[in-house]
């Protein structure tokens, strides 16, 4: 789950983390009235679940509380285009609007948990700003790391080691210790998957200060953390995510205009894998499950068919803990249910295979059988090309 900028820099202030002050705004009066409080200058910025802000005019400096209000006039109900929003964009429901601050530096600072290794991550770099994800694609010996021993957690000297790196010296070299050991604080606190601030900004006057904020929670440990849940913006989800989340299903929507229905993880990546390989395009990720019934089998089509890009629906599915023959009955009462009107090809492999074949193959349904995944892959690539 993600949360806004303003949300993620209040949990980071609660542990200790230097923040610029700031107000939530939702109207241009609202703004202005923040820029009043604020007094001097200050930035107005369009509260987004993506990153690259300022590329698409999505943060504006304001010099006077009558600027701020025109910012964010300009700012509210815009169409936010930024390199990881895509060619449509993100509607902008509401800006924060921060008090100004004299930059001297600009530095990354980022905590992840880094998978191959089992522990988490302190990353940094002094090419700190918009830029970073260039930085990182082709100067990676640019970005500093340290990993964090779970049991010791992040030691003092880790945090030193990275701002003499970074070339910090005097009292912004206990400055940076105390934020790094806030947002270590703050991740372990909420079960974040990611903690980033870009920029994390050295002020003239020698103040280290996270001037932006970025959280990133792990879905599966949200029932721990109601305070975190409720931050939940669901306008700023895909509205097909939002559904699947209703019903525990795990969906990711893409580009391609084959929608997969896969019981497992593990599966539903080789079965997009084998698609890509037959030529074709994978419209989402979904994984309903091992123990998937009817209920959710027909949400997940319900789903799939919402997206006006498929043109096909591939179904998956191993019959481990679920038999093929309770499988297959979920399918065909979904299908009638969805008045499905798109190509259906069904790969079913597993306990009680044949009876979930016949099952299928007596429906009366338009459903194209295939033998294993190479074949069910050819078949649905080859009727979503039929599709106009």
């Amino acid at each position: 789950m993600k949360i806004h900028e303003y949300q993620a820099k209040e949990i980071l202030r609660r542990h200790g983390v230097a923040i610029p002050r700031g107000r939530l705004a939702e109207t241009p009066e609202e703004a202005e009235a923040a820029a009043r409080e604020l007094s001097g200058t200050c930035v107005v910025k369009a509260q987004i679940h993506a990153g690259g802000r300022g590329k698409g005019g999505g943060v504006k400096l304001a010099h006077t509380p009558e600027e701020a209000r025109a910012h964010a006039h300009a700012m509210l109900g815009m169409m936010l285009k930024t390199p990881q929003t895509g060619p449509q964009g993100q509607r902008v429901r509401k800006v924060y609007v921060e008090e100004g601050c004299r930059i001297a530096r600009e530095l990354y600072l980022g905590l992840t948990l880094d998978r191959e290794v089992g522990r988490m991550a302190l990353m940094a770099s002094a090419e700190g700003g918009m830029d970073i994800e260039e930085v990182a694609a082709r100067h990676p010996e640019k970005i500093l790391r340290e990993w964090i021993d779970p049991l010791l957690g992040l030691a003092p000297f880790q945090a030193r080691r990275v701002a003499f790196a970074l070339g910090l010296s005097g009292e912004a070299v206990a400055a940076f210790v105390r934020l790094a050991s806030g947002l270590y604080q703050a991740c372990l606190a909420t079960d974040a998957s990611l903690v980033e601030v870009n920029p994390l900004v050295l002020t003239e006057a020698g103040g280290v200060l996270a001037l932006d904020a970025k959280m990133n929670f792990d879905d599966n440990a949200l029932y721990r953390h109601k305070d975190v849940a409720a931050l939940r913006d669901v306008d700023e989800e895909d509205p097909k995510e939002a559904r699947a989340k209703e019903h525990d299903l795990s969906y990711i929507a893409l580009k391609g205009n084959i929608g997969c229905m896969v019981n497992g993880a593990g599966l539903a990546m080789a079965t997009m894998d084998v698609i890509q390989l037959s030529g074709g395009s994978p419209a989402n990720f979904l994984d309903v499950g091992g123990g998937a019934d009817e209920q959710k089998v027909t949400a997940a089509f319900k789903i799939l068919v919402s997206d006006p890009e498929v043109k096909a629906v591939l179904v998956n599915i191993f019959g481990g803990i679920m038999k093929c023959d309770v499988i297959a009955n979920g399918i065909v009462a979904a299908a009638r249910q969805v008045e499905l009107r798109i190509p259906l090809v069904v790969r079913l492999e597993g306990t009680n295979v044949e009876l979930g074949k016949r099952i299928l193959g007596e429906s009366g349904l338009s459903i194209t059988p295939a033998d294993d995944l190479g074949d069910a892959a050819k078949k649905a690539v080859a009727a979503a090309e039929e599709r106009p």
